[in-house]
């Protein structure tokens, strides 16, 4: 029985969700889709998953609807993802995971990956779900972000190592 036949089963949310977005890699290139990554070749690079692994999540994340593929280019056929309304709404998760990761998961020297503005008060947005300013819900749309110098850094260099090593892997990959 599917996950998702079984997840059905259940009037559970959480094993609902879990169905859907409960594995790592679906969560990282969620993140990416977030972090303004919308092609295949992208999208590999900086989750440093297989072309068969982000092929099928994409595959997958478009099926439950929080994905859609909107063509770049005609010959030969490529497309790009682009989150949904409802890929759009797990925005909130994301920042809990961040939150989460700052506070718990690196040390205090280490600073914050990614620094927010919030664009509707210009001030740092700190953590969320809530500016710590204005106190507003804080939304991907509303948000100005600043990788720190390491973290800007580490994404360049797996941009890098990916087109070093691609090699036969095609580039921007349909599913």
């Amino acid at each position: 029985m599917s996950e998702n036949k079984k997840a059905a089963e259940t009037l559970c949310p959480i094993s609902r969700a879990e169905a859907v977005v409960g594995d790592r890699w679906t969560v990282v290139v969620l993140r990416e889709l977030f972090m303004g990554s919308h092609r295949f070749d992208e999208i590999q690079a900086q989750t440093g998953g297989t072309p068969q692994m982000v092929a099928a999540r994409l595959k997958s994340m478009e099926g439950d609807g929080l994905v859609a593929r909107r063509p770049y280019r005609e010959r030969p056929l490529r497309y790009e993802y682009h989150l949904t309304a409802k890929g759009q709404a797990f925005y909130s998760v994301v920042l809990a995971l961040r939150a989460w990761g700052e506070t718990w998961c690196k040390s205090e020297e280490e600073g914050l990956a990614v620094v927010y503005t919030h664009k509707t008060c210009g001030h740092t947005a700190g953590l969320g779900p809530l500016c710590e300013h204005c106190g507003e819900l804080l939304r991907r749309d509303e948000l100005i972000s600043k990788p720190s110098a390491a973290y800007a850094a580490e994404r360049a260099a797996r941009r890098e190592a990916f087109k070093g090593h691609r090699g036969a892997v095609p580039i921007d990959q349909d599913l």
